[in-house]
């Protein structure tokens, strides 16, 4: 097993140096292009996110962006936060979460670019609407054959691999909770799991997106406020922590071996792992959402890029951090545990299992989605998808009894394909999404709210839905 690992380890340290410069290189491009529109409009982006959902050619309902953004969240928000934070800091330093942060701001240019075009792509669902990176390769690059390998790779990376991340974390919690040893209780706790995520996923995308939007902000909502205690019981420290993250980050206090490299690459990483800006998955959910403009809810999945990483991943980093934690040991869940409750008492190792134990079941649910969406690209057949959901289970109850470092490297892995295969699609699409984004800004200028028809850009081709012009609302 030590041998596979440090396989997928040392492809890892090569490749990724690649990825990064991609993702780095095309957010500040991104950026730059649309004058920093992930900054700029945060005010438009909580609006959209209020938003009513437009009604369906069929007289129903769509998904709310707010139901969107809460399937998108479910999956972003969950072990990357807790568990990823705790081994980057412990892998790269402090100064690993100063470049979690810059990559969240420079990916969210990313993370509307994508999420806009995937709205643009969206194709019709028994659901409402689907779609992602796979539609937009087809429909606006005229590609298939690519949409096909990115369908391929998500469904790997999602719904087989990361889900094995999530039950693994929620092991890895559940034995410093309750203090079990061994692949019987772990595979007890692979069973239940397994048999709630059965249960929701064939279900559907609604129960889906019903499920994450009330657990995500309660589980969320509760964690934010128990590091924000830990914050207030310890505000003489806070200035020494920004100073350690800052001084980490680019090298001039050392903390753990590697320096400026590890807290770099960790932080990258790890960040990516989180708010997943640029990799493709958030689209897939944003695609769902019936709202009036496409640049809606790009806007709406930037602001989730900030949701997950400045705000619940800083929360994990200050606990930590305050905590005068012990680095180079690799650990996850139990670092951010045995943290929590050196501040507030060892109730909260309780609460933290708890807690993500709820926020990797939304993270297995959500991913799963991803998964489906991607599936039904390559096939309609119906026992594809059954047969699909039931290999989802199965890899959930695997996770509960696999290594810890070999599926983080693997997630790793994955990750860092999906992401290149998604960003090599947007450097040459990004122009159809500055054209939505300008068609945006000009009704915004009117003091109108937006609304997209697909003949308002009659130069862009391959669009499947946006027939039916709805008419311009004064702004309230």
């Amino acid at each position: 097993m030590d041998a596979v690992v440090g396989a997928v380890t040392n492809v890892n340290d090569v490749y990724w140096y690649g990825v990064i410069v991609l993702l780095v290189g095309l957010g500040l491009y991104f950026t730059v292009r649309s004058r920093f529109v992930q900054i700029r409009l945060v005010p438009d982006m909580l609006r959209s996110l209020t938003e009513r959902a437009e009604t369906l050619p069929d007289g129903t309902k769509g998904i709310s962006a707010f139901r969107a953004f809460s399937i998108s969240a479910g999956s972003r928000v969950g072990t990357g936060n807790i568990v990823g934070v705790g081994l980057a800091i412990s892998v790269g330093g402090p100064g690993a979460v100063f470049w979690m942060w810059a990559m969240a701001i420079i990916g969210a240019a990313s993370a509307f670019v994508e999420s806009t075009l995937a709205q643009l792509y969206k194709v019709p669902d028994r659901d409402g609407f689907r779609g992602g990176p796979a539609y937009y390769m087809q429909y606006g690059l005229g590609r298939r054959w690519m949409g096909a390998i990115f369908a391929v790779v998500i469904a790997l990376t999602y719904s087989f691999v990361f889900n094995t991340v999530q039950t693994n974390s929620i092991v890895d919690a559940a034995s410093t909770s309750i203090g079990f040893e061994g692949n019987g209780p772990a595979a007890v706790v692979g069973v239940v799991v397994a048999g709630l995520t059965a249960a929701v996923i064939f279900g559907g995308v609604r129960r889906i997106s019903g499920v994450t939007r009330i657990v995500v902000p309660l589980v969320a909502g509760a964690y934010i406020i128990l590091g924000l205690v830990v914050v207030l019981l310890n505000l003489g420290e806070v200035p020494r922590m920004f100073s350690l993250i800052v001084e980490n980050a680019f090298g001039v206090r050392e903390v753990v071996s590697g320096g400026f490299a590890a807290a770099f690459i960790q932080g990258v990483r790890r960040g990516l792992f989180s708010n997943e800006a640029g990799m493709g998955s958030a689209p897939n959910a944003g695609a769902t959402a019936a709202v009036s403009h496409p640049v809606k809810q790009g806007l709406v999945q930037s602001l989730g890029v900030y949701f997950d990483t400045l705000l619940v991943c800083s929360m994990t980093a200050f606990v930590i951090l305050l905590s005068e934690p012990e680095y180079g040991t690799a650990a996850g869940a139990s670092l951010t545990q045995n943290a929590l409750a050196a501040e507030l008492g060892g109730w909260t190792v309780h609460f933290l299992a708890i807690a993500i134990f709820f926020l990797a079941f939304t993270s297995v649910i959500g991913n799963y989605y991803y998964g489906e969406s991607n599936i039904e690209f390559l096939s309609t057949s119906q026992r594809v998808l059954q047969g699909f959901r039931a290999l989802v289970v199965l890899c959930v109850f695997a996770g509960a009894i696999g290594s810890l470092s070999l599926v983080w490297e693997l997630a790793d892995l994955f990750m860092g394909v999906m992401a290149t295969i998604n960003l090599i699609a947007l450097l040459p699409l990004s122009g159809v999404a500055f054209a939505l984004f300008a068609h945006y800004s000009r009704q915004r200028s009117r003091g109108i709210d937006p609304v997209f028809h697909r003949s308002d850009l009659p130069e862009i081709r391959g669009v499947q839905v946006w027939d039916e012009p709805q008419g311009a609302r004064e702004l309230g």
